[in-house]
């Protein structure tokens, strides 16, 4: 029987294989990715303290290894923040612990939940969809690498207006396809 820890895993790497990737929401990510360069870590935590832990040791992680070995790290909790609100409050004291520890300006945080809803929308808008993912993840990115994706991209402003087309394109079959979890236990 696999593990929570490694079903987890399993279920985030095949959702950013198929959906950040496959469907190109982030341009940057295709590269690491077919690299193995990005590292995806559950935690099954239940407690916020143990999920400062674990962000300390994955920026350490990040700090001491090379960028060509490893690029990027999402951590990954399935046991705490199922509650978007709850996660939103953490992600904001996520950033405000990394400013205290003088990490702002080199590694940054990217946010993804089953239930992410950008402010101004309803949570059934399609353009949710960008950030949502299996389970609540904190993705620490190297701002170096990347501002170095960015110089080298065209028109990276146009991105998120770029994914939620495409999120608006996409039908209710193909969202329930490539979001699958968004959609258990409804009708």
């Amino acid at each position: 029987m696999i593990d929570k820890k490694k079903r987890a895993e399993d279920a985030v790497n095949a959702w950013l294989g198929s959906v950040v990737v496959g469907l190109n929401l982030c341009p940057f990510s295709k590269l690491p990715y077919s690299q193995g360069r990005i590292r995806i870590q559950a935690d099954l935590c239940h407690l916020e303290e143990e999920a400062f832990e674990s962000i300390i040791h994955e920026i350490n992680l990040l700090a001491e290894t090379d960028e060509q070995e490893l690029e990027t790290t999402l951590l990954v909790f399935p046991e705490l923040f199922d509650d978007f609100e709850h996660y939103n409050d953490f992600l904001y004291t996520a950033n405000e612990f990394m400013r205290l520890r003088g990490w702002e300006g080199v590694y940054q945080i990217a946010s993804f939940h089953p239930e992410y809803q950008f402010a101004g929308t309803k949570k059934t808008d399609a353009e949710n969809f960008t950030n949502r993912a299996p389970y609540p993840i904190f993705h620490f990115i190297r701002e170096a690498s990347l501002s170095s994706a960015i110089k080298a991209y065209p028109n990276v402003d146009e991105i998120p207006e770029r994914n939620i087309a495409l999120m608006n394109s996409l039908s209710d079959a193909d969202l329930k396809q490539y979001f699958s979890w968004c959609f258990k236990d409804k009708k």
